[in-house]
C-alpha cells in the first residue's frame, strides 16, 4: 500500500508527522511531499491552467495528485466527504445550536443584534460581520443560516464588487424527517461537495490522468448515515461516529488532536513572493467593466494592511478569476 501526504516547513500547517506515524503503524510505503514555496511557485502556472472552471481551491489536490501519479499509481482513494457526512466541521456545531434556539430569532431585532454590533466594533472580522447579519435574519432555520455561513462575500460586499444588481440564490429544500445534522449533511452534499470539492478534485487529479475515488460518498453509506438521528452523531468532538468506529485502529494522540484543515500558508505567501502575481490580477480585474474598480482596489489595500476584515481567501478567489478570464481570452 502506498500513501501520500503534503508537508510544509511552516509547523502551523504541517500534518506530516501524524501521517508518518500512521504510515509506520500500518507499514505503508509512505511518500511525504515537501511543499516549499519554490515548488509551489513552480507548479502554480500549470495548476491554474488545469482549471476548466475558476476556483480558489484545488492547488493541494494538484500537487498531491502529481506526486501520486509519478509513483506509477493510476487510482487513489481520498477521504473527501468524511467531514460533510459525519459532521466534522465547526459549522455543524454552530448551526445545530442555532437550530435548537431558533425561537430567539423572534425577539425584537435591536435586542438580538446589539451584542453582535458591539462585538463587531471591537473585532471587525468576517465572522463578526456574519454574526451581525445572522442576528438580523427573520428565521434561524437551516434554510436561512446555512447559505450565510458558507458564502465568501455577503450581499452588500457583492453589490459593491459588481457593477450589477443581479444576485444568484439557490433554494434549499429538506426532508422534514431528517434530523438537524442530517439536513446539514444534505446541504453540504448538494452544494459544497459537488460545486467545490468534487469538481476541484476531479479537474486537478485528471490533469495528471489520476483517478480519485471517494469511498465516504458511497451512496449506501450516505443513505445510512443521513438516516441516523442526531444523538448518534452530535459533534461533541469532530466526526464522533466515525472516530468511535476506528477505536483500536488509530492511536489516541491522532484521534484526540485538534482538527486541522488542509491549507497552505496563503496570507504569508500572497504578501511575499506571490504579491506581484496577485497584485497584477487584482489590477486586471478592477479594469473590467463588470467590476467596481475602486472597491476591488480597496480590497487589495485592505488585505495588504493586515486588516482582519479582508482575509486572504477573499482576495485569492478574485485573483484566480482574473487569471482564468485572461488565460481563456475572455475580454471585459
Amino acid at each position: 500500500m502506498k500513501t501520500f501526504s503534503v508537508s510544509f516547513a511552516e509547523d502551523k500547517f504541517d500534518e506530516g508527522p501524524y501521517a508518518k506515524q500512521i504510515a509506520e503503524q500500518y507499514g505503508t510505503e509512505h511518500h511525504e511531499i515537501k511543499l516549499s514555496l519554490k515548488l509551489f511557485l513552480d507548479k502554480l502556472p500549470s495548476a491554474l491552467s488545469a482549471m476548466d472552471h475558476p476556483s480558489g481551491d484545488g492547488m493541494n489536490s494538484y500537487v498531491v495528485s502529481e506526486a501520486t501519479k509519478n509513483e506509477g499509481i493510476t487510482m487513489a482513494l481520498s477521504g473527501l466527504g468524511g467531514d460533510e457526512l459525519f459532521a466534522g466541521y465547526p459549522l455543524f456545531t454552530r448551526l445545530y445550536k442555532l437550530e435548537k434556539m431558533k425561537w430567539a430569532a423572534g425577539f425584537p431585532k435591536p435586542l438580538v443584534s446589539l451584542p453582535a454590533h458591539l462585538y463587531k466594533l471591537f473585532k471587525n472580522t468576517p465572522a463578526a460581520a456574519k454574526l451581525v447579519e445572522l442576528c438580523n435574519l427573520p428565521h434561524w432555520n437551516i434554510e436561512s443560516t446555512y447559505p450565510l455561513m458558507r458564502r465568501i462575500m455577503n450581499e452588500q460586499e457583492s453589490g459593491k464588487l459588481l457593477n450589477s444588481k443581479s444576485v444568484l440564490k439557490r433554494d434549499l429544500r429538506f426532508n422534514d424527517k431528517h434530523s438537524i445534522l442530517s439536513k446539514l449533511s444534505v446541504a453540504e452534499l448538494s452544494n459544497y461537495i459537488p460545486d467545490v470539492l468534487l469538481r476541484d478534485t476531479d479537474q486537478m487529479s485528471m490533469a495528471h490522468a489520476l483517478e480519485v475515488r471517494v469511498p465516504f460518498l458511497d451512496y449506501k453509506l450516505v443513505e445510512y448515515v443521513v438516516g441516523l438521528n442526531d444523538k448518534a452523531k452530535y459533534p461533541t468532538t469532530p466526526k464522533k461516529l466515525l472516530v468511535d468506529a476506528t477505536k483500536g485502529l488509530l492511536p489516541e494522540n491522532i484521534i484526540n488532536r485538534p482538527k486541522m484543515g488542509f491549507s497552505f500558508p496563503w496570507a504569508q505567501w500572497m504578501k511575499g513572493e506571490l504579491k506581484t502575481f496577485c497584485e497584477g490580477n487584482m489590477i486586471g480585474l478592477s479594469q473590467r467593466p463588470q467590476f467596481n474598480k475602486d472597491y476591488v482596489q480597496s480590497l487589495w489595500r485592505s488585505f495588504l494592511s493586515d486588516s482582519n476584515k479582508t482575509p486572504w481567501y477573499k482576495i485569492w478567489h478574485l485573483v484566480v478569476l482574473e487569471n482564468w478570464l485572461t488565460e481563456n481570452g475572455i475580454d471585459g
